[in-house]
């Protein structure tokens, strides 16, 4: 039977009707310029604290470090992600903040499907799969419950890319 991954110490997985002005302030332009922009220090929280904390605290969906593998430089590469639980798996959507290209993890992942997670101090050696059609369609609607993603999708003619994380 496969490992269940660590709850996180901070962000939530439902809608809450006190976090719905903070969701609807992220699916907005500036609201995602903003968030954007603080992305580089939420890493840096979430770097130092091995996955814990987050500068954005229980407002967020839960968070978590995902390190990759680059692609042309063979370098590993952080990136901070929202995550959804999927049974013993997690989904994390490739949105870029719904700019017209996609983010340089998804395509670390295509290239290289070994990662490594952190999740409230602990390191998990990973798995991706990218979901697609049927198969990810009921991730993305997940996804889509959150006003931010919504808009995301508005906002480009991209597929998002769905991954599933699976304990290695």
């Amino acid at each position: 039977m496969p490992q269940t991954f660590p709850e996180g110490h901070w962000g939530r997985e439902d809608i809450s009707p006190v976090f719905k002005p903070v969701y609807a302030f992220a699916s907005t332009a500036l609201g995602s310029r903003v968030i954007k922009a603080l992305v580089p220090l939420d890493r840096r929280v979430l770097k130092a604290t091995n996955g814990k904390y987050t500068l954005f605290g229980p407002t967020s969906m839960p968070e978590l470090l995902l390190t990759t593998t680059g692609r042309k430089s063979g370098q590993q590469r952080v990136s901070a992600l929202s995550y959804l639980r999927d049974g013993d798996r997690l989904l994390v959507l490739g949105s870029n903040f719904g700019e017209q290209h996609h983010p340089a993890w998804t395509l670390n992942l295509i290239a290289d499907p070994q990662a490594v997670v952190a999740i409230n101090g602990i390191d998990i050696p990973v798995t991706a799969t990218l979901l697609s059609g049927a198969e990810g369609e009921p991730g993305l609607q997940r996804f889509l419950a959150y006003p931010m993603y919504q808009s995301y999708r508005t906002r480009t003619d991209r597929d998002l890319r769905l991954f599933a994380l699976t304990r290695r």
